[in-house]
């Protein structure tokens, strides 16, 4: 959802005056909180994914910060009632600046007994607990381990139990629709959903519309949704059980002045790269094959022709690069997406284009693993491959984004590396920032860099009889790329391929010597990126750094407000560039008595600072398919200051 406003705080003073009180509204005790974390859970048929993208949108609308965690199986219909088939959708948003989902949901909505036993050991005392009664049957309970009714035997005590029959609520406010029973039964997440909406204040018409749009071609089926929509707002007005309910102010400082929408990381990502396309004036060219979580960026550009986007699906990862490495050597813009699995299959290809010196974004969704692994969740496992994952010496830059709206300017950045240098850039973004989003400014189109390539146009060399020639690989004195010769140009013919190349005529060599310097030159090309210095975070002189890369920078951040808030001094910076590292890294890692890395991983990163800079780097590590928690972070990050 897109608002355009002079400021985020108008837009949300406007949803305020137009939604907070509806018209006949049942009086009753409002209370004003500052954030809220709410979790959807149940079947991963249950329609919790697209209940919760549906709330997260209606919260933007109204103008809070926001960040959510999508949470679900990897089967396409996993089996109903079970504890591995649960899918749930986590929400957190507030008045004020957040970075992550939140630790802990302070509403639960489940909407059976697996999704309630699966979720609610994350719930803090005191929780809201909004329960399906309708699904708590016997054989359901007896299903996921319990022998009693946990809404009756006392263990639920210490929550806030709302238990409410979604699905014969739902069946009866449908009855005077031409639908069957299970039909009816499949619109109780909109129930649920206009009983959330009606909770926190949430304004509706945006899914009023939704409803309309997604089923045009089925009325009777938009009705239906919308009458049960409306039906949850009218239960939460009319029943004795919900006597409160809560407002969220906008985040009127959260932002600065513009126009924002909702994004997610994927979505960021495909903007991202048709924004570089336009900037650099060449067509989009993805090469891509299916493959979660990178998946939506395909479907997302494939919608774009428009902006002179070619997408094209292969029959496997490596036909996916191949054909994009030849759009490259075209002229276009290329991209080829996939998640670790297939950078293992592309990786042959990724180093034929390390040697013909192309521009090519190999964009990583990274997945847990390994082979299959994880497919819905997250890790940042792929950094050790991206670096060192090809035969040879092959050196590839790569950047990383940290949020999800950060992804369109990695995007950009990416881009900007691979055309500039002619050379093959990974993007490593991660499960965590694909499916989860923020708000996100959407850019004036003056304010994006310009990436302007120029093609070689004739003779770039004079041979010593005189004779103008033109050497594919004679190169650019300040950035060492090599000329890019669009095929079909007359005089610039030129031979291609894997095998290594004499300097400057591009004509094949064995010469060892030769050799030497290329395999030099490739690495001195990327040694030389202009990167920015990275910027620390240390306003009382702190003796401790927590250095980050990737989508940690939410919880570490989160952790380290958490720790200064409590008098505590810690220094926090973050990387973008991975290869190579900003030119001030080292100096920043030695005027610190201890650095701690948190990974998703067994400590990569790490690794490589402590190979580089001979720091003695201590790893904090997860790889439970899980973003860090800020309170965890908090409690190791004091430990390692305390240490």
């Amino acid at each position: 959802m897109t608002s355009q406003v002079s400021s985020p705080a108008e837009q949300a003073d406007e949803a305020v005056v137009g939604e907070q009180r509806k018209p006949g509204r049942t009086a009753k005790d409002v209370r004003r909180v500052d954030r809220v974390i709410i979790r959807f859970a149940g079947d991963s048929g249950d329609g919790m994914q697209l209940t919760g993208d549906r709330f997260t949108s209606e919260t933007a609308s109204f103008g809070n910060d926001l960040s959510t965690l999508p949470n679900f199986p990897a089967e396409i219909r996993a089996p109903a009632g079970t504890l591995p088939g649960v899918s749930s959708f986590q929400l957190h948003f507030a008045d004020h600046d957040i970075l992550t989902p939140g630790d802990a949901p302070n509403v639960l909505v489940a909407m059976n007994p697996a999704a309630l036993k699966a979720n609610v050991g994350d719930l803090p005392r005191g929780a809201e607990i909004i329960v399906n009664t309708d699904e708590f049957t016997k054989r359901a309970m007896q299903k996921v381990g319990y022998d009693e009714s946990p809404l009756e035997d006392g263990s639920l005590d210490g929550y806030h139990l709302h238990p409410v029959p979604l699905t014969t609520l739902t069946v009866e406010a449908l009855k005077d629709f031409d639908l069957t029973r299970k039909e009816a039964e499949r619109s109780k997440n909109m129930f649920a959903l206009g009983l959330l909406s009606w909770m926190y204040h949430r304004p509706t018409e945006g899914t009023e519309r939704f409803l309309k749009a997604k089923f045009a071609k089925k009325p009777e089926i938009a009705e239906a949704n919308l009458t049960a929509f409306r039906a949850g707002w009218n239960f939460g007005e009319t029943t004795e059980d919900f006597a409160v309910s809560y407002e969220i102010a906008p985040a009127t400082t959260a932002f600065p002045p513009g126009v924002y929408r909702n994004i997610s990381g994927n979505l960021a990502l495909a903007y991202g790269l048709i924004a570089a396309s336009r900037q650099a004036d060449l067509p989009l060219f993805l090469g891509s094959y299916p493959i979660t979580p990178a998946s939506d960026i395909l479907h997302e550009l494939s919608r774009h022709k428009n902006f002179g986007v070619r997408s094209f699906q292969a029959e496997d990862e490596i036909a996916g690069i191949g054909a994009a490495l030849g759009a490259a050597f075209g002229g276009s813009l290329a991209v080829t997406t996939t998640s670790g699995p297939g950078v293992a299959l592309k990786s042959e290809t990724i180093g034929l284009a390390v040697s013909l010196e192309l521009p090519l974004l190999i964009v990583d969704i990274q997945r847990g693993g390994p082979s299959t692994g994880l497919p819905t969740k997250t890790e940042q496992a792929d950094l050790l491959q991206a670096m060192y994952g090809r035969n040879g010496e092959a050196p590839v830059p790569i950047v990383a984004p940290r949020t999800p709206a950060d992804c369109f300017d990695a995007a950009l950045e990416a881009a900007r590396i691979a055309l500039t240098y002619r050379t093959p850039v990974m993007l490593l973004s991660d499960g965590y920032l694909a499916n989860g989003s923020e708000p996100w400014r959407i850019p004036e189109v003056d304010e994006l860099p310009d990436l302007g390539v120029q093609f070689a146009q004739g003779p770039n060399h004079t041979l010593a009889d005189g004779t103008e020639v033109f050497w594919p690989y004679k190169r650019d004195p300040h950035t060492l790329a090599r000329p890019w010769a669009v095929p079909g140009t007359p005089g610039l013919e030129h031979r291609i391929g894997g095998i290594e190349k004499q300097d400057g005529t591009g004509n094949i060599s064995y010469d060892p010597a030769n050799h030497d310097f290329m395999v030099r030159t490739r690495q001195a090309k990327i040694d030389g990126i202009a990167v920015p210095d990275i910027e620390v975070d240390d306003p009382d002189g702190a003796r401790t750094l927590v250095l980050g890369w990737g989508s940690t920078y939410g919880p570490i951040t989160a952790a380290v407000r958490r720790l200064r808030s409590a008098g505590e001094a810690i220094a926090q910076a973050h990387l973008r560039h991975l290869n190579p590292f900003p030119k001030n890294l080292g100096v920043v890692l030695k005027g610190y008595d201890k650095v701690v890395i948190p990974e998703m991983n067994l400590g990569q990163l790490a690794t490589l600072v402590r190979a580089k800079y001979l720091v003695d780097a201590h790893s904090y590590n997860q790889v439970n398919g899980m973003p860090f928690k800020a309170e965890q972070l908090a409690t190791a990050l004091k430990e390692a200051i305390d240490g």
